[in-house]
C-alpha cells in the first residue's frame, strides 16, 4: 500500500507499507501471506473476481490484535497514519473524522478488493502532464486525486476518499475557457474582491449554458422540421466549440504572464502555509462538497491556481479553505516488484491452484 505523507506535508515522499506477499515455490506450490498487523506474516488468500481485479483475505485476523485491545490499536494507528497522538489534536471536529475513518478501515481485516487504475493519457495541448496527485482535504488529512484533461475541462478525481466525498468522485472540475484575471496583491488579500470576481464569472458561464441550451433547442425543432437529414451549419455549436477553445487557448498563452504574485486573501484556511508564492495562471473551477456519507452533495464555485508543473492548489470559495495538491512521482513499485504480466500470471497460478 501507498500511503500519502503525513498531513499537511504534500511535498513529501508516499510511504509503503506491504499488505502480503505471495510464494511461488514450485510448479504447483504457492502460498500466500497477510502482512497486516504487527505480529509477523500469516496465512491468506488471494482471489480473482474479473479482470483489472482481485481480492485479498487473512485466515488469522487475530494477528491483527494487540495485547492493549482496540484502544492500543488505534493509537498505533494513529501513529502510523498520522504522525501524532491524539493529544496532538486539539480541534474536536477532527478527533471525530479520525476515530470514523479508523472504525471504517479496520473493520476489513486486510479483506479487500484492488482494482487496478488506468492513468489518464496525456497529450501535448494539456496544461500540465496529468496523473496523481497528493492534496490537502481540512481535517480529512491529505488524499490522492487523479487530474485529467477533456477538452476545455479538467477534472481532479478521488483515488481515495473521505467520509463526506468518497473514492471515485469528481473533487474539481476546472473550466478551461474561463481563466480569471486575480487582482493586485494588495487586493487579492481582500476575500470579498476575489468573491466579487469569481462570483462573475459564476454568472457569466452561467448565461452561456443556458444560451447553448436555447440553440440547442432551437437546431432540435429546425430538425424535426425538415424532412431530409439534418446537417449542421457552419457557425452552428460544433464550430462556436472550437473558436471558444481556440480563444481559450490564446488568452492563455498570450496574455497570461510567465508568473504573477500571489497570496491567499485573509480568512481561507490552508492547512499548508508552505504554498507557492507566485503561480503561473488561474482558472474558474467548481468544487464538490457533501455531509457525512456523501448527503446532499453539490457543486460550489471556487479557483483552481497553476503554480508549476508538479503542483496546484484550489480555493473553495463557499468554505473559506485552500487545499494544496502535489504530484507524485514515486513509480510505484519497488525493486523486488514484479511486472505487471508477472503479477498477472501469478494471480492465474494461485486461482487454479484453489480450484
Amino acid at each position: 500500500m501507498y500511503l500519502p505523507p503525513h498531513d499537511p506535508h504534500v511535498d513529501d515522499p508516499m510511504r509503503f507499507k506491504p499488505l502480503f506477499r505471495i510464494h511461488l515455490m514450485e510448479r504447483k506450490c504457492a502460498t500466500v501471506e497477510c502482512m497486516y498487523g504487527h505480529k509477523g506474516p500469516h496465512n491468506g488468500h488471494i482471489q480473482i473476481v474479473k479482470k483489472d481485479e482481485f481480492s485479498t483475505k487473512c485466515n488469522q485476523t487475530d494477528h491483527h490484535r494487540m495485547s492493549g485491545g482496540r484502544q492500543e490499536e488505534f493509537r498505533t494507528w494513529l501513529r502510523e497514519e498520522w504522525g501524532r497522538t491524539l493529544e496532538d489534536i486539539f480541534h474536536e471536529h477532527m478527533q471525530e473524522l479520525i476515530l470514523m475513518k479508523f472504525i471504517y478501515t479496520s473493520q476489513y481485516d486486510n479483506c479487500l478488493t484492488y482494482r487496478r487504475i488506468y492513468l489518464p493519457p496525456s497529450s501535448p495541448d494539456d496544461l500540465i502532464k496529468p496523473g496523481l496527485f497528493k492534496g490537502t482535504y481540512g481535517s480529512h488529512g491529505l488524499e490522492i486525486v487523479m487530474l485529467s484533461f477533456h477538452g476545455k475541462k479538467a477534472k481532479g478525481t478521488k483515488i481515495t476518499g473521505d467520509p463526506n466525498i468518497p473514492a471515485g468522485q469528481q473533487t474539481v472540475e476546472i473550466d478551461l475557457a474561463h481563466p480569471l484575471q486575480l487582482p493586485d496583491i494588495e487586493n487579492l488579500r481582500d476575500f470579498s474582491e476575489l468573491s466579487r470576481i469569481v462570483l462573475e464569472v459564476q454568472e457569466q458561464v452561467r448565461r452561456e449554458e443556458q444560451e447553448q441550451e436555447h440553440r440547442q433547442e432551437e437546431e432540435d425543432c429546425s430538425q424535426q422540421a425538415a424532412s431530409q437529414p439534418a446537417v449542421k451549419p457552419l457557425g452552428g455549436e460544433g464550430a462556436e466549440g472550437e473558436e471558444t477553445a481556440a480563444g481559450a487557448e490564446g488568452t492563455t498563452q498570450d496574455k497570461a504572464p510567465a508568473s504573477q504574485p500571489f497570496v491567499l486573501p485573509m480568512g481561507v484556511i490552508s492547512r499548508n502555509e508552505d504554498y507557492p508564492r507566485t503561480c503561473r495562471i488561474c482558472f474558474y473551477g467548481t468544487g464538490l462538497i457533501a455531509g457525512h456519507g456523501f448527503t446532499s452533495p453539490e457543486r460550489t464555485p471556487g479557483v483552481f491556481v497553476l503554480f508549476d508543473d508538479d503542483r496546484f492548489g484550489f480555493i473553495w470559495l463557499e468554505l473559506k479553505s485552500f487545499s494544496l495538491y502535489s504530484r507524485i512521482k514515486v513509480s510505484f513499485q519497488n525493486a523486488e516488484a514484479p511486472s505487471r504480466e508477472a503479477f498477472d500470471e501469478m494471480l492465474k497460478n494461485i486461482q487454479s491452484l484453489a480450484t
